[in-house]
């Protein structure tokens, strides 16, 4: 017996160092909350029931609050068979080991969270107050912003999905308000034998400018694109591989340009707080009329100086005879697309929560999603958050190092 024992000892130092990591058993059943929005026209679900039932298939439990998915037409009924416990406690929700969101919490979605758990959602800092970032950190919360999120390459995937679906949304937007017989002036959008090509201004080659102007050249139209950076201008030639074309915004060049355009669609992106107004009221004044304007840059301010935010119910106005549509979170317009593509992106990451043990184990060997961190354990990880706010902060890495 004691020679058995002894070959087992001696097995055991012997087996590889990976071996032994391989066999070792780290997961952990999570339970997961998705509460029903409450932020004024966001239509998105940050998980499908696709995706529910993939982490229920791995142990999790998943609390869906009853029509959280509704207005992307997804029915309880689909949530409950795919594995959901449809709650109609939003407290209860909140008291899961995981919320996940697509809007910021409310304070009052703060108060009903239990201390020490992790939230994923969108930040909107600059919607922020000290008081927001004061009260996770009472709740020694771990918040992760999704679209601070990077991926391998350093890319943020959440935000450049919903880019997509902006800047393709916003050219089918336009040609239903360009064939409108009162926004527009009844023109088909795109290329028809025998007629000039609809002509589209675009200002930003950012993946919303890019995949407007993809939209826009699919359906036949001229497009012009403007944006400061030649290294963008000279990346959209080459990914588009179509010569279209390009210019740096300069006001005279541009104000020609929006003389003949049908339609303008500001897709400008800044890391400031506001876009700066590259089209000016006389510019707006000068563009013929039933012409078409999308200002998609309009979550940050807005790109035109006739441009002011409108809503999903009230879309648009006309000034100058020229049609705006302002409306913020233009990927909520198509809610069920969008909830696909952030369920696409949330539900690998829950599950290698559950696989690693938990959020913090998570954290250690996922930098990608480090990044996406502002608030770890109740302190907060951004120091520019905690100098905009006069609050205490400590750089994540250093918070991670202290684990290892």
């Amino acid at each position: 017996m004691i020679s058995q024992q002894n070959d087992t000892v001696r097995n055991d130092k012997l087996l590889p160092r990976e071996e032994k990591l391989a066999v070792k058993q780290n997961n952990k059943n999570l339970s997961i909350g998705v509460p029903k929005e409450t932020t004024y026209q966001e239509n998105r679900v940050p998980l499908t029931p696709e995706a529910v039932g993939l982490l229920a298939a791995h142990g999790n439990r998943v609390l869906i609050e009853a029509d959280a998915g509704n207005a992307a037409h997804f029915s309880n009924n689909e949530y409950s068979e795919a594995g959901a416990e449809i709650v109609y406690s939003k407290k209860e929700v909140f008291n899961t080991d995981i919320i996940v969101k697509v809007a910021p919490p409310s304070d009052k979605e703060i108060d009903m969270m239990s201390p020490r758990k992790t939230i994923f959602s969108s930040l909107h800092i600059a919607a922020q107050e000290a008081g927001y970032f004061r009260k996770l950190m009472e709740k020694k919360m771990t918040a992760i912003a999704y679209e601070l999120i990077r991926d391998k390459a350093g890319s943020f995937p959440v935000i450049i999905s919903m880019s997509e679906i902006a800047g393709t949304a916003a050219v089918f937007i336009a040609a239903g308000y360009l064939s409108d017989p009162l926004y527009g002036k009844g023109v088909l959008f795109g290329g028809f034998p025998g007629l000039v090509p609809t002509e589209v201004i675009i200002l930003g080659a950012g993946t919303v400018g890019e995949y407007a102007a993809r939209a826009s050249l699919g359906l036949g139209a001229s497009v012009k694109v403007f944006d400061n950076s030649i290294y963008k201008l000279r990346r959209l030639q080459n990914i588009l591989n179509f010569r279209i074309y390009t210019s740096v915004i300069h006001p005279g060049i541009l104000g020609k340009a929006l003389r003949t355009a049908d339609v303008a669609i500001g897709a400008v992106h800044t890391d400031e707080r506001l876009t700066p107004v590259f089209v000016t009221e006389d510019m707006v004044r000068n563009m013929k009329p039933g012409s078409v304007i999308i200002d998609v840059s309009i979550d940050q301010g807005g790109c035109f100086e006739t441009s002011r935010v409108t809503n999903h119910n009230n879309p648009v106005f006309k000034k100058y005879d020229v049609t705006h549509y302002c409306v913020p979170n233009v990927a909520s317009r198509v809610p069920n697309t969008a909830s696909n593509a952030l369920s696409n992106f949330f539900s690998p990451v829950l599950l290698k929560i559950g696989e690693e043990g938990g959020t913090g184990s998570m954290l250690l060997t996922n930098y990608g999603v480090r990044q996406g961190v502002y608030m770890y354990n109740g302190t907060i990880t951004k120091p520019y958050i905690g100098e905009h706010f006069g609050l205490p902060a400590q750089d994540i890495e250093l918070l991670m190092a202290a684990l290892r």
